[in-house]
C-alpha cells in the first residue's frame, strides 16, 4: 500500500466507503503491526487476549472507555467512561497522540505518538481487531483531527495568575482547591501546558464532559492561559 494523502480527505472516504477496502484507508495495517510491538509491553490483542498491565484491545472500536469488566482502571479513565467516552478513530487518535491530553490521571505511562501517519497505521491495525469496523460511527470528516491545533502562540501565552484567581473561583466550586479529589479530579499542581491543551479539548468536544464544554467554551486563550498559571501555581 503507498502512503496517504492528508488524514481529512481519508476519513472523508472511509465515511463514504462501503467495502471492505474503505476501512483499510486510515491507514497500513501492516506497517501499524510493526508499531505495536511498541505497545505489546502493555496491553495484549488478538485471539484469547488478556489483561495484562493494561485491558485488552480486542473490539476496541465503539467501546465505551473503561468498560472492560474486572479490568483495575484509574479513576480519571473510570470518570471519562462515565462522561461518555468512546473509542473511535477521532478519539483514539488523540489518545495515541498524547494520553494525559485526553485522559488527564491517566496510568498509561507513555509520551505518545507525535507522528500522524504513525497514528494512522496503528489504528489500521487496531481496527482489524474489532468486529465489525465498516459498522463503527467516524468523526466527521471536517473534525478528524486529534488534539486542538495550538498554535505555538497560544501554548506560549503567559497568563495573569491574579486573573486566573478571579476565573477559578468559579471553578472552586466544584474542584477542590487543596489539591483532594473527592469525586472529581484535581487541577491544583496541574502543569500549565496539559491544562491548556485539556481545556481546548474540551472547546473542541473531544472530551466529552457537557459541563466541561460549556465552560471551556466561554473562554478566550488569554483566560485559559490565566486559569493554567493560577492552577499550575497553587500550593497544596
Amino acid at each position: 500500500m503507498g502512503r496517504r494523502t492528508s488524514f481529512p480527505v481519508l476519513a472523508a472516504c472511509l465515511a463514504l466507503a462501503g467495502s471492505p477496502a474503505g476501512a483499510e484507508l486510515i491507514g497500513d495495517a501492516k506497517r501499524g503491526a510493526g508499531l505495536w510491538e511498541e505497545c505489546r509491553d502493555c496491553h495484549r490483542i488478538g485471539p484469547g487476549a488478556e489483561a495484562a498491565v493494561g485491558p485488552p484491545l480486542n473490539g476496541l472500536f465503539g467501546r465505551r472507555a473503561a468498560s472492560m469488566e474486572g479490568f483495575p482502571y484509574s479513576k480519571s479513565m473510570t470518570r471519562m467512561g462515565r462522561d461518555g467516552l468512546t473509542w473511535t478513530l477521532q478519539t483514539l487518535d488523540a489518545y495515541i497522540e498524547n494520553p494525559k491530553a485526553l485522559v488527564s490521571g491517566t496510568r498509561m505511562s507513555y509520551d505518545g505518538l507525535k507522528d500522524p501517519e504513525d497514528r494512522a497505521d496503528l489504528i489500521a491495525f487496531l481496527r482489524d481487531y474489532s468486529d465489525k469496523p465498516r459498522d463503527i460511527p467516524e468523526a466527521e470528516p471536517t473534525a478528524v483531527r486529534s488534539l486542538p491545533d495550538l498554535s505555538p502562540e497560544i501554548l506560549a501565552l503567559k497568563g495573569d495568575p491574579e486573573y486566573g484567581e478571579y476565573l477559578g473561583s468559579e471553578c472552586q466550586a466544584c474542584h477542590q482547591r487543596d489539591g483532594s479529589d473527592q469525586g472529581i479530579p484535581s487541577i491544583t499542581l496541574w502543569p500549565e501546558e496539559d491544562f491548556v491543551v485539556a481545556m481546548h479539548a474540551y472547546k473542541q468536544k473531544l472530551r466529552p464532559h457537557p459541563v466541561m464544554q460549556m465552560m471551556a467554551g466561554r473562554l478566550s486563550d488569554e483566560e485559559i492561559a490565566a486559569l493554567a498559571a493560577y492552577f499550575g501555581s497553587l500550593e497544596q
